[in-house]
């Protein structure tokens, strides 16, 4: 663990070195695992003000961590100065010798927000197969997001508002393994868009702005440029302590499912969960025991009404039972067990 006097020795030339980056330095010295040394990192950069902040941000700290720093960038083609701000973007990076990945969606393919996210995230994980079949051995990637606190409350109050269970409201999470070897990174999750505006100005960096951020249509911009200025003017501060909020959540998650698992070993027989065992938990611990079960077995998406109901009926004193979960499967209750099978092996 390196002090305060080695991170101000290594500091101590002429690069640019502010505050900004001594909190990420810090950061990034406190979790190694987070980005490690010499890692290949792509940074996905809309050329906004928070991924322009994380770009310097990394391309900065590069020589104190050996970096190989990959530029992305997605041309969602949802307005006329889109391919324009692409090409600036490009010319922009490669005077500071970065190299730079580019993909464009075909006009109106992406004509809502998760549409737009999931096509993202596709091209980053082709990117990151394209560098890693580049190299050999076995290399990870780390794909790198400029997301920050302010947007971690944003999904919070929107995911809320849409009826979601405890992992909907710890979402934005620092980092996540994203598939084989490929880490989705969110390094500035402890900045406030406040603040990546400040680095911005301070270092002199160009922001494209994007016109569609002003579309209120887009439910995200909706709650950016209309809810939350209420909300702060109601409550200082608000956004900031949804964040932290959102972060507690997401380690009370981690710690819930590392816990159910522990309870599913003891559980799990060659005929399925020991359903008499189960029945003894409370409707909500039976719940999350459920959920952690079958997420295990590969069946997600399964609405929280849904398993709710499925808890209620796999009590204490209610008879045999079954319930289709998805197109595929159907989970049977028993006296003595609790069972998952596929829907044609029920008929």
């Amino acid at each position: 663990m390196a002090n305060s006097t080695s991170i101000a020795m290594s500091t101590s030339n002429a690069k640019p070195w502010t505050k900004w980056h001594l909190r990420l330095h810090k950061k990034l010295l406190a979790n190694k695992s987070l980005i490690p040394e010499r890692a290949c990192l792509i940074l996905a950069i809309s050329g906004g003000q928070d991924s322009m902040a994380l770009l310097q941000l990394m391309l900065d700290l590069k020589r104190l961590h050996l970096w190989e720093l990959n530029i992305w960038h997605g041309d969602h083609c949802w307005h006329e100065k889109s391919k324009k701000i692409a090409e600036e973007l490009k010319q922009w990076c490669e005077a500071k010798n970065l190299r730079f990945f580019a993909n464009s969606a075909i006009k109106g393919q992406l004509h809502n927000e998760a549409i737009a996210r999931d096509w993202r995230y596709f091209h980053l994980a082709k990117t990151a197969e394209l560098l890693a079949s580049k190299k050999k051995g076995n290399s990870s990637q780390y794909i790198l997001t400029g997301h920050t606190s302010t947007d971690r409350a944003e999904t919070l109050l929107l995911n809320l508002a849409r009826g979601t269970d405890l992992a909907g409201l710890s979402s934005l999470r620092e980092v996540r393994n994203q598939k084989e070897n490929v880490y989705l990174v969110r390094p500035l999750l402890g900045y406030t868009r406040t603040e990546t505006a400040q680095i911005c100005e301070e270092m002199k960096l160009p922001i494209w702005i994007d016109p569609s951020n002003k579309n209120i249509n887009l439910r995200r911009n909706q709650i950016r440029e209309q809810i939350f200025p209420i909300l702060e003017e109601m409550y200082p501060g608000c956004s900031n302590r949804m964040a932290s909020l959102s972060e507690r959540l997401s380690h009370y998650k981690e710690d819930q499912h590392s816990m159910a698992m522990l309870l599913i070993k003891t559980l799990e027989t060659p005929q399925g969960l020991c359903r008499k065992t189960l029945s003894k938990l409370s409707t909500s611990a039976r719940r999350t025991i459920l959920a952690e079960w079958l997420l295990s077995k590969g069946i997600n998406n399964i609405k929280a009404a849904q398993l709710e109901e499925i808890s209620v009926k796999t009590g204490a004193h209610k008879t045999p039972g079954s319930q289709a979960i998805g197109n595929k499967w159907r989970i049977k209750w028993f006296k003595e067990s609790i069972q998952i099978i596929k829907s044609s092996e029920s008929k």
